[in-house]
């Protein structure tokens, strides 16, 4: 079996900087059509930031009683 590759497939990273580059080019792309797309690219920063911090999330594993004095 092959190794599951970790991070955003660069393929998908491409396609999605491609079709912000051409709608955002495009003069009779929608403003929705603008924001949709400028939604997907965001998105992918968010993951992309989560990936790259390992303590991301990880104080959803301490207990809220450890924290009262």
């Amino acid at each position: 079996m092959a190794k599951k590759q970790k991070g955003i497939n660069p393929d998908l990273e491409n396609a999605i900087s491609e079709m912000l580059n051409q709608v955002m080019r495009d003069p009779d792309a929608s403003i929705t059509d603008k924001t949709k797309v400028i939604d997907r690219a965001l998105n992918l920063e968010k993951i992309k930031l989560k990936i790259s911090d390992e303590e991301w999330g990880a104080g959803f594993t301490i207990d809220d009683e450890d924290e009262e004095s």
